[in-house]
């Protein structure tokens, strides 16, 4: 089997065990309460509504759950809106009402079903008062390009908003709240998912400035009311439960490569830092793979997940996934049998159509054939038209999950000419 059919079938394993129907609907089944109220924001949350529905049937009072555009659902009885990401829009703005809204109007003894994915702090922009979400909009597109880490993103967003950093829960209040969630991010912190909703949040209003402070990003953060802090009592009838994570993802893929004959290794479920530098160490250790066999003989396949970031520098096309892929392929160019497979779990890398790319050790040259020249492509941050060119773009289209991204490696058997 090439290379490319074997990080398919790895690929599609990975996602399959991450389908957050399945645990989602697990985690309802033994839900008591004959009121309950849906609300979620999220890329997943159309799919984890279908099971919702599916669990709660007729105790579903009303719901409603922001998802992105090409993201949806036909639901039955949780209105399902599209909206904006990674930007938010007027239409998120109206969503976002909408679930506020309804956990208003929970009352004692009722349930609050939060779902809970990636995706949704951009998802459900409700601005603070005095926020306009023009300055919303622009706040997070200088973070975008800042840098900025998942954590510090949504210590700013969490401050401009009136949902978010366990707002969302004080507004239930008192119904009892459950919010499910897939976790999109490092560690699987319930406070920095979606920025944290039903959580508490342990940022303050000077963390927020600080951060804006750092990467000189204007300051739109009204002063006032913090977000409920752990130990609030607001938050006491409150459960969160992640369901589902890039570690499920992962040891997924690492069975599926298993029974595909490679020798595999899960490296790690917590890799972050600049997209560029990260490739670079994932293509030095599929270097050494092919070089000493360590840390596993050929045919083997080298795992990770995580989130890296960006630091734009040009005007190109692409996504982080996209931009490691080209930055591995310059230094995986006179390697033999190998691929590098990175990925976006949610099926979108970047503003683009892409999950990922591949990359192999041909992929310079036949990137200059096609006439793109990599070094020069990856300066402009313009990975999508090169990989476009020579057919090496991931397509997945919206898989209705989201747990981060996911890094394959894989060394096939040395050729004849290249064995030792």
């Amino acid at each position: 089997m090439d290379n490319r059919t074997a990080a398919r079938k790895i690929i599609e394993a990975a996602l399959a065990a991450v389908d957050p129907y399945r645990s989602v609907f697990r985690s309802l089944t033994a839900i008591q309460a004959q009121r309950i109220f849906v609300v979620g924001a999220g890329k997943a949350s159309a799919r984890m509504a279908e099971a919702a529905e599916a669990a709660l049937g007729d105790r579903i009072v009303a719901g409603w759950v922001n998802t992105k555009y090409g993201h949806g659902a036909e639901l039955r009885r949780i209105h399902c809106h599209e909206c904006g990401h990674p930007v938010p829009d007027e239409a998120g703005v109206f969503g976002a009402q909408q679930i506020a809204n309804l956990a208003r109007s929970a009352g004692e003894g009722d349930l609050v079903v939060v779902l809970l994915s990636g995706g949704g702090s951009a998802l459900m922009p409700l601005p603070a008062a005095g926020v306009s979400l023009a300055v919303k909009q622009e706040t997070t597109r200088r973070l975008l390009d800042s840098g900025a880490n998942i954590h510090e993103m949504n210590a700013v967003r969490k401050h401009l908003s009136a949902i978010k950093g366990g707002r969302l829960a004080q507004l239930a209040a008192p119904a009892e709240v459950l919010c499910l969630i897939l976790s999109d991010v490092i560690g699987d912190d319930v406070g920095t998912i979606g920025s944290g909703p039903t959580a508490p949040d342990p940022s303050t209003l000077a963390d927020a400035h600080a951060i804006l402070r750092r990467y000189n990003i204007p300051d739109p953060i009204p002063e006032g009311s913090e977000t409920p802090k752990p130990g609030d009592p607001v938050l006491n009838k409150v459960c969160n439960l992640v369901v589902s994570n890039n570690r499920a993802a992962l040891q997924a893929a690492a069975h599926k490569a298993r029974n595909l004959g490679f020798h595999t290794l899960l490296l790690a479920t917590t890799i972050s830092g600049e997209t560029r530098e990260v490739a670079s160490m994932h293509a030095a250790i599929l270097r050494e793979v092919c070089v000493s066999g360590n840390p596993a003989v050929r045919p083997a396949c080298i795992l990770s997940g995580g989130e890296t970031t960006v630091t734009i520098r040009g005007a190109g096309k692409g996504g982080r996934n996209q931009e490691f892929a080209l930055a591995a392929a310059l230094e995986i160019a006179d390697l033999d049998n190998v691929l590098v497979a990175s990925f976006g779990t949610d099926g979108t890398d970047g503003p683009t159509d892409a999950a990922g790319a591949y990359a192999d050790g041909s992929t310079t040259v036949r990137a200059a054939n096609a006439g793109y020249e990599a070094t020069r492509n990856l300066d402009n941050n313009d990975a999508y038209p090169l990989f476009e060119a020579i057919g090496d773009l991931l397509i997945t289209g919206p898989t209705r999950t989201n747990v981060m991204d996911i890094y394959l490696l894989l060394a096939g058997p040395a050729t004849e000419e290249r064995k030792p």
